[in-house]
């Protein structure tokens, strides 16, 4: 219950998050938390829950509001503006698989405590940051694709940004988890955990992205620090 209850918590934090990053620096506030989300998301999802019963990983949350980032972009600034976002999540993350290991090549001194836990963590690094690398390149740039294949079939109406919105993030959400799960835990977890993994991934990315359409339209009602400046030029 305390699983469920943190969960969607979580969701309206997060979510709520990217409105404020957008409210208060404009499209360099979205790039900023892209950067966050993935490193902190590609941390949380080494720790398995359960949430009503099934297993999930944790990272599902905080990794699924970057979506809600690029199509924000997308709607306000074009495709360009999206693409960076998500070459900048790719870089960052490179910069951090490159950090966490320099941190382990680093011989400890005989008074340190901590080196045994950062060895536990960071040494899945590799295989689950280059996981969320290929998948995040590729459903992305899905996401940003489709929704703009949406836009060119609705116009840039809000009556069709529900389905922009949706349309583009479910299909690559679905891209992103099954690439995900595969590269990053196949061979490492019994065959059911390992399935229930990949459906649940799905199913709770899924329910963010449902619940980040009310915030999509309240990103359009924004005005921002960046609207502001221009107007007094």
């Amino acid at each position: 219950m305390l699983n469920t209850v943190i969960f969607f918590g979580a969701v309206v934090f997060f979510l709520f998050a990217v409105i404020v990053a957008f409210k208060l620096f404009g499209k360099a506030g979205l790039f900023v938390y892209v950067c966050f989300a993935t490193i902190l998301a590609n941390i949380q999802v080494c720790k398995s829950i359960e949430l009503f019963g099934i297993t999930t990983t944790a990272g599902a949350v905080l990794y699924a509001s970057t979506f809600l980032c690029t199509d924000i972009l997308s709607e306000r600034y074009g495709k360009d503006d999206a693409k960076k976002a998500v070459w900048l999540g790719v870089f960052i993350n490179i910069l951090w698989i490159a950090g966490t290991q320099v941190t382990l090549w680093l011989t400890p001194s005989t008074a340190d405590y901590i080196n045994p836990s950062l060895e536990v963590v960071f040494g899945m690094v590799p295989r689950i940051s280059i996981a969320s690398l290929i998948s995040y390149i590729i459903s992305q740039r899905l996401d940003v694709f489709l929704y703009h294949i949406i836009w060119n079939k609705t116009g840039n109406s809000k009556k069709g940004l529900w389905l922009r919105n949706n349309g583009s993030t479910l299909v690559s959400q679905l891209v992103d988890s099954v690439m995900f799960v595969t590269i990053a835990f196949v061979g490492t977890m019994p065959a059911n955990v390992f399935l229930q993994i990949m459906i649940t991934t799905y199913l709770f990315k899924a329910i963010v992205a449902l619940c980040d359409t009310p915030f999509a339209y309240l990103a359009q009602r924004i005005k921002t620090k960046e609207n502001s400046d221009n107007e007094q030029k």
